[in-house]
């Protein structure tokens, strides 16, 4: 499993458009209104990171190159088996290539965040791992000729980008569980079980769960709390589908915390169905806050996981950038769940 970017990809934050001559900058929210982009549909050449080593990515790199040439865009396989070398990569390639397509997981599809931003390029996400939890926020179907199909057609809008640490994520950023889960959920796990990996890892790291505290710093408050888990969301799915908060959208300029308040793990299958429908901020035991900053202090360090890969340690600073990244979208205006 890939783990977290390497110092270059985190200097990213700041950096030339080469095709346009534009400067894009994490360091301040883009101003004005925005509007879904079209792309123009002369564009014909698409840079298609797809890691091939597994039986998915093999058999899913082959069908998007045939829907993409059937589509009229070329595409140009680059193999790139090490997460911290994709934004690099796309950025070497910002000059020879129109548009970026990056089929995988949630953990790939972050990887590749920093990379578009600085090369200023659109973002194809083809849906092709466990949970494809962006994918399913931006209504983009798990069958990889249509989500070909969707990027062919041009149709383009900007979606918010959440910082931890510097380090991106699109889903959702998290502390307790959610890192437990992710350590526990290895390559070998997921290829072995695929989604069912999800159901027996969190089995394994509920058995075990016990509290933690945390200082909670938002823009208006400074809460101490003892909490099973602290999630930060950017978009509005993760794990698989469950919904950060029931009004959350990835490109609402906003970040949505909650805080599992919890004394006993098992309770949160009472609450299975809230978090289903990101209404668990209706229970007593759950905290929720909405801001565009938070910090969270633990005693000691504490992994922090971003779409599901550890990439730093407590205390971590929490930001977002609104409209910092172009994706394919069928639907520019919104966004409707994937099946």
């Amino acid at each position: 499993m890939w783990r977290g970017l390497s110092s270059r990809n985190r200097r990213i934050a700041t950096g030339l458009n080469p095709r346009h001559g534009q400067v894009l900058s994490l360091a301040a929210p883009l101003a004005g209104k925005l509007e879904p982009i079209h792309l123009n549909r002369m564009t014909r050449r698409a840079l298609l990171i797809v890691n091939t080593n597994s039986r998915i990515g093999a058999e899913g790199c082959e069908t998007a190159k045939d829907s993409l040439l059937a589509n009229g865009i070329t595409p140009i396989h680059v193999e790139c088996e090490k997460r911290e070398d994709v934004s690099p990569l796309i950025v070497s390639w910002a000059d020879k290539v129109d548009l970026v397509a990056v089929g995988g997981g949630d953990g790939t599809i972050n990887a590749a965040a920093l990379g578009v931003i600085e090369a200023g390029m659109p973002l194809g996400v083809l849906p092709m791992g466990t949970a494809n939890d962006l994918a399913r926020t931006l209504g983009i179907p798990p069958d990889i000729a249509a989500a070909s199909r969707i990027i062919a057609a041009g149709r383009t809008r900007r979606i918010d980008l959440g910082l931890v640490n510097g380090e991106p994520f699109f889903n959702v950023a998290s502390i307790g569980l959610s890192a437990d889960l992710a350590r526990r959920l290895t390559s070998e796990v997921k290829r072995r079980f695929g989604r069912l990996a999800y159901a027996f890892a969190a089995m394994n790291v509920l058995s075990h769960a016990r509290p933690f505290r945390a200082t909670i710093l938002s823009e208006d408050e400074a809460v101490r709390v003892r909490t099973l888990q602290i999630a930060v969301g950017n978009g509005r799915y993760y794990g698989g589908g469950n919904a950060v908060e029931k009004n959350a959208a990835i490109d609402d300029g906003h970040l949505d915390l909650y805080s599992l308040e919890l004394q006993r793990a098992w309770k949160l299958a009472l609450m299975a169905r809230s978090f289903r429908y990101g209404e668990h901020g209706a229970w007593d035991e759950v905290r929720a806050i909405r801001a565009t900053e938070f910090e969270i202090r633990t005693r000691r360090p504490r992994p922090v996981n971003a779409d599901g890969e550890i990439v730093t340690t407590t205390p971590a600073r929490f930001s977002m950038r609104r409209g910092a990244v172009i994706v394919f979208s069928p639907d520019p205006a919104g966004s409707t769940p994937a099946s």
